[in-house]
């Protein structure tokens, strides 16, 4: 009996270690006030963050990572799609962007277009695009250290509630549908963009902001607790529906915004989203569709972005301030 309980303890110690391990932050640098790519590393050093996410192949940010042990999820911008589509373009990203840093940098993912939805021009070129980008990786043998795949929205899911029961919507599978085997095939995950936020703010009458904060005491009629959980559940469930019942889900980001919008944007609810969020990670409870399985989790973002536009939201979702001083008080390892 005693070594039973000694087997689940160390197994209990290894997926919380695991859920340590699976705190990045994205870092976005659409603002005129931000530090050098360099104190931005150090910054990321100095608190523990082990992952990061930049969302062009960014080669001062690049050089700065070498030999940080910081893992990367690396983005091809949306107006890059339709040139990779040419296999010797794609080649020449890879070889120019990848290959110079792959032994000094923990390049991890390659990110072959960021919440392109169907009916988006560029819908048209991602398929091949991440085929030749895959073919790319695997030629400079690389294919063991980066996997290549695409980040979504959850504007992709037709219905989300009960989690269970989530589908994609018939314009998103008919566009997903490929794209999910060949993330299958090469043994890629889904990157997912999940914000109980924008969820919350779309329909306050029905979701309460405890739910959505990770707050709630108890679960709901579903089985769930929070909000997180719900929509990544739902993601699950409509891989399954497409065969996809394997596939893993990183999320690729998640954040709260501290200003900007209405009474629910405030630093204290931002700071309890982003303290509860790491903490929820760190479990390594999984889902209760994916009950122990690890949430790999990068929040969004690293500093408020001044020039960002579209909503005044969008200019606030920084954990750190332009000066690098901590916007709240969170423990990232």
């Amino acid at each position: 009996m005693s070594i039973v309980f000694l087997l689940v303890a160390i197994l209990s110690i290894g997926l919380e270690f695991t859920g340590v391990q699976s705190i990045g932050v994205c870092y976005g640098v659409n603002g005129n006030n931000l530090p050098s790519r360099q104190e931005v590393i150090d910054l990321y050093k100095s608190n523990g963050i082990t992952g990061m996410r930049i969302y062009y192949p960014d080669e001062e940010a690049l050089q700065a990572l070498r030999g940080s042990n910081i893992e990367l999820i690396l983005d091809v911008p949306r107006d890059t799609l339709s040139s990779l589509t040419d296999a010797n373009q794609a080649t020449d990203w890879v070889t120019k962007y990848v290959t110079p840093y792959s032994q000094e940098v923990k390049i991890k993912y390659i990110t072959v277009g960021n919440e392109i939805h169907p009916d988006y021009n560029e819908a048209q070129y991602v398929l091949t695009a991440l085929q030749n980008i895959q073919n790319a990786i695997s030629a400079a043998n690389l294919q063991g250290q980066i996997k290549v795949s695409i980040a979504i929205d959850m504007s992709l899911i037709g219905n989300s509630y009960p989690p269970k029961d989530g589908v994609f919507t018939d314009q998103a599978k008919s566009y997903l549908q490929p794209i999910i085997n060949f993330l299958m095939n090469n043994g890629a995950p889904l990157l997912a963009n999940v914000y109980p936020y924008f969820a919350y703010i779309g329909n306050e009458q029905s979701i309460h902001l405890d739910y959505a904060l990770f707050n709630q005491q108890g679960n709901n009629d579903a089985g769930y607790q929070n909000l997180f959980d719900a929509q990544l559940d739902s993601v699950y469930a409509a891989l399954a529906q497409v065969g996809g019942s394997n596939l893993q889900i990183v999320v690729s980001e998640s954040g709260w915004p501290s200003a900007g919008g209405d009474g629910a944007t405030t630093v204290d609810n931002a700071a309890t989203y982003y303290n509860n969020l790491i903490n929820h990670v760190k479990s390594g409870n999984g889902t209760p569709l994916k009950p122990g399985v690890a949430i790999e989790t990068y929040l969004f973002a690293m500093f408020d972005e001044n020039l960002k536009s579209g909503a005044s939201t969008e200019q606030h979702f920084g954990v750190f301030n332009p000066d690098k001083s901590p916007k709240y008080q969170i423990n990232f390892n």
